[in-house]
């Protein structure tokens, strides 16, 4: 952040080497760097209180549902029975939120690397979790989330979700994003699991995008990239699905809706049939992109953002 002495304090976020956006800041909740990164809860004029993490915005009051329920629901609807669901990442516990809305879940493990982060949330912003961190069918660890997954039976998971931020150079999430992990995590799903990732804006990184889908498609018999509009990260949003069996993609809006409310979950603020259709549904020149050859991310050649 950045101290202005005529206008007061503002957030100033990196989107490339040559372009910032800046937010103005009512107050500080909390600064300070963790084991592993920089973490930052502050109040703005427009988005609300905002997480930020290494410099960048990870949820913020105002859209945060929008980018969970994304990120969540679609997987979540195309799997017929999610009973065992894995978290890595999602500090913020929004995501742990939207899993625990479906019925049929038994247990939701949610790994977590930074344990001042959930405490920090805890404290400042726990409109976000809302109470989902001491869910009884909640399993919090605080551990690296590959190094879980590793001690894992294989089969065990139904649905995964990839919550963690984005692989910025030297960042940890960057062994999140490889054939090795993807690999991993596809032993550990049972037949009709899936596994769900954040990949990065489509404007300013489509080339990111494009090698995490490649990556993914690699490793899983089905594969898709969906995208969502959201405010505070000025870009759509990018993620990208992999499945040994059930393709979200090829799911119709009906289909979507009459699934949603077997599952009791009409009350969604952003996701629904409609919603799913116009989420997979990419421009040309973004499918003209995820359809080239792109170099896939190993542990040798990982995926990376310059910081």
């Amino acid at each position: 952040m950045e101290a202005r002495e005529r206008d007061g304090l503002w957030y100033i976020d990196s989107q490339t080497a040559t372009l910032l956006f800046s937010y103005k800041v009512k107050r500080v909740l909390f600064s300070g760097e963790t084991s592993y990164q920089r973490v930052e809860i502050v109040e703005t004029y427009d988005f609300g209180k905002c997480l930020i993490i290494d410099g960048k915005i990870q949820s913020s009051t105002l859209d945060e549902w929008v980018y969970h329920e994304a990120l969540v629901h679609p997987s979540m609807i195309a799997h017929p029975k999610p009973t065992r669901v894995l978290v890595i990442g999602g500090g913020e516990g929004a995501t742990l939120r939207e899993v625990l809305k479906h019925p049929s879940v038994e247990e939701a493990f949610m790994v977590e690397l930074d344990r001042k982060v959930v405490e920090m949330v805890k404290e400042h912003m726990a409109e976000l979790p809302q109470g989902a961190f001491d869910h009884p069918k909640t399993r919090l660890h605080f551990e690296e989330g590959r190094s879980f997954l590793e001690r894992q039976p294989d089969g065990f998971f139904d649905v995964i979700i990839v919550d963690v931020t984005d692989p910025l150079e030297g960042s940890p999430s960057i062994p999140l994003y490889t054939q090795e992990f993807y690999r991993l995590a596809a032993r550990k799903l049972s037949s009709q699991g899936l596994l769900v990732t954040q990949a990065s804006p489509f404007f300013y990184n489509l080339d990111l995008h494009a090698r995490i889908y490649q990556t993914m498609a690699s490793v899983f018999p089905v594969a898709a990239s969906y995208r969502a509009e959201v405010p505070a990260y000025v870009s759509t949003w990018g993620f990208v699905v992999g499945s040994k069996g059930p393709n979200p993609e090829t799911l119709t809006p009906e289909e979507v809706d009459r699934r949603l409310a077997e599952r009791g979950l009409t009350s969604l603020k952003f996701y629904d049939g409609q919603a799913h259709l116009g989420m997979f549904s990419k421009p040309k020149h973004v499918r003209r992109m995820l359809e080239e050859k792109a170099i896939l991310s190993t542990d040798e050649n990982p995926v990376s953002m310059p910081v």
